[in-house]
């Protein structure tokens, strides 16, 4: 038993789940990508088993196979989270913004907008953008890297000023007096950058926790370092395996230490997959249903993450014993261990490809004990403070999480029974902050 508990969040990737093809499984209603109500459903399901936020990347452009793929996006993560928002009670909402292509005005009063609606439980995911075709829905070209995190500093540092422009006491309400605001608390910030400006004030209210949790997310650059240590309560990574986690979270904590923080107010959220499945063979054959062509697509890479030849007509069968005794995990690819990992244990290269092992994180496929005996490891080896979760299939996915995998972990006294609290602050377990930090100075040149 353990004082400290993990933290989960659920990763909205789309209205259908992190496995590719699921959108044709059976029991899923193809126009889920329009229907707000199946969000509604899926929130509803993670805030049953104590999640402490949704978490909704965003790519504002069309990309990849359209035709047979779905828009990995949700419409619009503010609107539709908005919507969820009225229908739940304590789970918390992380939306993805950009710092490049947004002002921070409108970033500052939508955020806020929805921190006030939902009585505490937004977060911010200030990211840069530098991809060409979001930069092409902007009219605009692709910045440098250091034009990019100034002005993500900037911008970071006029949001949280807005935030506060409303200061905490100013709003009087004092209908015998006829004094509705205190004038000299609500103030301009009139901050001017080199890239951008407000004047402000923001006219929104404090909410229950009092200004938006801002998150940051990606790889362990200088740059996005100097963000993360600066300004985030949560850093959402990509890691394959515990020594990898555990370094970059590191790097994290000393980053908020340089500037001066406790390193324990920002919480590094590690990313899992999952199939919960009576069996992993049964898991497995789930994937294959509905990835098996990109599964198929994917067979010759294998063999390279390896590094060794593996013949199509051998795809079905485990790899011999001197294909084993020769494999070895690529330097250049971290996903390879996992990969060698699964190999050794005997599945054939097409299961070992169903384990996920080319995913975006890693992914755990079988019955809820497997799940949660690699959260309860990461977590205790000190390689993350919680996780968010891509279940395969949010339709059904969610649920046996929910109910196959969360009892485990309240059993084993490392994950809570209740929320902490009724704000998304609460439940991370990150102290209160309302305006700038006043330990922060200056943005990073």
């Amino acid at each position: 038993m353990t004082d400290k508990k993990l933290v989960l969040g659920m990763g909205m990737v789309d209205g259908y789940g992190g496995l590719h093809g699921a959108w044709r499984a059976p029991h899923v209603d193809p126009g889920t990508y329009a229907d707000v109500d199946a969000t509604v459903r899926h929130a509803r399901a993670a805030e049953r088993g104590k999640f402490a936020f949704l978490f909704t990347p965003d790519f504002p452009a069309v990309r990849g196979d359209v035709e047979h793929a779905t828009i990995s996006n949700l419409m619009d993560p503010l609107i539709q989270l908005t919507a969820v928002a009225r229908e739940t009670t304590n789970i918390g909402f992380v939306a993805t913004g950009s710092t490049t292509f947004q002002e921070p005005f409108n970033t500052a009063r939508q955020f806020k907008a929805l921190d006030v609606l939902s009585h505490g439980r937004a977060g911010w995911n200030a990211v840069t953008t530098s991809d060409p075709a979001v930069a092409a829905n902007y009219g605009r070209p692709v910045a440098d890297r250091a034009e990019r995190y100034q002005r993500a500093h900037e911008t970071i540092q006029i949001v949280e000023a807005l935030w506060g422009s409303w200061q905490q006491d100013a709003w009087l309400k004092d209908q015998a007096a006829n004094r509705f605001i205190d004038p000299t608390k609500l103030q301009p910030v009139n901050l001017q950058g080199q890239y951008v400006a407000s004047r402000g004030p923001l006219a929104i209210p404090p909410s229950e926790q009092g200004q938006p949790v801002v998150f940051t997310s990606g790889g362990p650059s200088p740059h996005l370092l100097s963000i993360a240590g600066r300004y985030a309560s949560g850093f959402i990574a990509e890691v394959w395996t515990i020594e990898e986690a555990r370094a970059q979270r590191e790097l994290v904590r000393n980053a908020a230490r340089d500037a001066g923080r406790n390193p324990d107010e920002i919480k590094y959220i590690a990313g899992i997959m999952t199939t919960v499945a009576p069996t992993v063979r049964e898991g497995l054959d789930r994937r294959l249903k509905y990835s098996g062509e990109v599964i198929e697509a994917r067979l010759p890479h294998l063999g390279a993450m390896l590094g060794i030849d593996i013949h199509p007509d051998r795809f079905a069968e485990p790899l011999t014993p001197d294909q084993l005794a020769s494999a070895h995990a690529s330097p250049g690819d971290p996903r390879s261990s996992n990969a060698l990992a699964v190999a050794r244990e005997g599945w054939s290269p097409r299961d070992v490809l169903a384990h996920g092992v080319i995913d975006f994180h890693p992914t755990v496929v079988g019955p809820g004990e497997l799940h949660a005996d690699h959260l309860q490891e990461w977590f205790e080896a000190g390689a993350a403070d919680g996780f968010w979760v891509t279940p395969d299939i949010y339709e059904d996915g969610v649920d046996a999480f929910v109910d196959e995998v969360v009892p485990i972990l309240q059993q084993r006294g490392i994950y809570p029974t209740e929320y902490p609290g009724t704000t998304l602050r609460a439940n991370l377990g990150v102290p209160h902050q309302y305006g700038p930090d006043p330990r922060i100075t200056g943005a990073e040149q």
